[in-house]
């Protein structure tokens, strides 16, 4: 009880403090890029703390494996540095005697990463890509800020709006640049206001002045009105596309098996799996030297992390092209990496020596009677 208790403790205070510091990169991380995505126009400035809170629990099963992992492999270190091992040891508790206390630890949060990957995972992918979809297909006016200019959905329409009237549907000094069928124009006018009707919505722009000029020509032909009336974009509902793999639940995806299915599959199962894996190649890559320190050992251990997961990113490729089945791809990938941290941990369990060239006998010195004779 003693030696799963001192450990357990332990255990726990390396995997807060790792948690804690990898949340906060990660989330430094996708603060600099949602904020990206919002100058740039893709998703709703004021929705950026959702969109951050999505993405975040999207890479929360990476995150808790990680920091699982380096918590058991720097307290691991830190025994054998602090030759609290050898106590271990010299007591009758042998090198797999670990597993039992590392899984009784580990179990909760193996199963929240299970559960993570295979149900929030799509559904963190479906609010993402909801909330993008809504804020691309509002609109062309609904895009306008009172006081900048404004692309339209479509590209080729710039707009500028001083909306100072009370109300949304009405504007004051509207400005539109277009380009649209090999002419360019240029419409201002005093006032405008937005009317929805069958075919969409239309801005009604009142007491203005258009230039129109077709492109590569220098003729340009000018016209006062005082009622014009242009087509803002379609309405704000988004469109119902077939969703992307991810954005599938993981029932939807068993039910129909195509490749692509079948690669997001083993992403998600791939999370699960590695998350155990991970556990044992931990204690099996746990050693103590005084002479390399610390970063040696992490620097290892991250290297480690990030080829498995390559490799699992690089297998929904096979998968998709054809080159592997999605079972054989669990089996190989994942049942290599099992067996390889079980033989790991048996070898230093029992204290095998592998000797890839054998050691030469040397010829028995002769004895000296011998040497003395002729």
């Amino acid at each position: 009880m003693l030696f799963q208790s001192s450990i357990r403790k332990e255990l726990a205070r390396s995997f807060g403090a790792t948690l804690v510091v990898i949340v906060t990169i990660v989330m430094t991380i996708v603060l600099i890029r949602t904020l990206g995505q919002a100058s740039r126009g893709f998703i709703n400035p004021e929705d950026v703390m959702l969109f951050m809170a999505y993405s975040a629990l999207g890479r929360l099963p990476t995150i808790l494996t990680l920091s699982l992992f380096i918590a058991m492999v720097s307290t691991l270190s830190r025994m054998y540095r602090d030759s609290e091992m050898v106590v271990w040891f010299t007591s009758g508790q042998g090198l797999a005697g670990f597993l039992t206390p590392l899984f009784r630890f580990a179990w909760p949060v193996l199963l929240v990463v299970t559960l993570l990957s295979i149900f929030v995972w799509p559904w963190t992918n479906q609010q993402t890509r909801d909330m993008q979809t809504r804020y691309e297909q509002r609109s062309d006016l609904d895009r306008i800020a009172p006081g900048q200019f404004q692309e339209s959905s479509s590209g080729n329409r710039v707009f500028f709006i001083d909306r100072d009237q009370p109300g949304a549907q009405a504007s004051n000094n509207v400005f539109i640049a277009a380009t649209e069928k090999g002419k360019s124009s240029v419409t201002t006018a005093r006032s405008g206001r937005l009317e929805t009707r069958e075919d969409g919505q239309f801005l009604i722009l009142e007491n203005g002045q258009r230039l129109e000029n077709v492109v590569g020509q220098s003729a340009l032909k000018v016209s006062n009105f005082e009622e014009y009336g242009t087509k803002t974009g379609a309405s704000s509902a988004f469109s119902q596309d077939t969703p992307a793999a991810k954005l599938l639940s993981t029932r939807d995806l068993i039910k129909a098996p195509t490749p692509g299915n079948l690669s997001e599959l083993a992403w998600r199962f791939g999370l699960a799996l590695s998350a155990i894996n991970f556990v044992i190649l931990a204690l099996a890559l746990a050693s103590g030297n005084p002479r390399s320190g610390r970063s040696g050992s992490l620097i290892f251990v991250l290297l480690s992390f990030v080829v498995y997961n390559n490799l699992i990113s690089l297998g929904q490729g096979w998968i998709v092209a054809g080159l592997i089945g999605f079972g054989n791809f669990l089996m190989l990938l994942h049942g290599s990496v099992f067996l390889l941290g079980l033989g790991w941990l048996a070898k230093r369990h029992s204290n095998w020596v592998v000797r890839l060239v054998p050691r030469l006998r040397r010829p028995a010195p002769l004895a000296r009677a011998d040497r003395g004779r002729p």
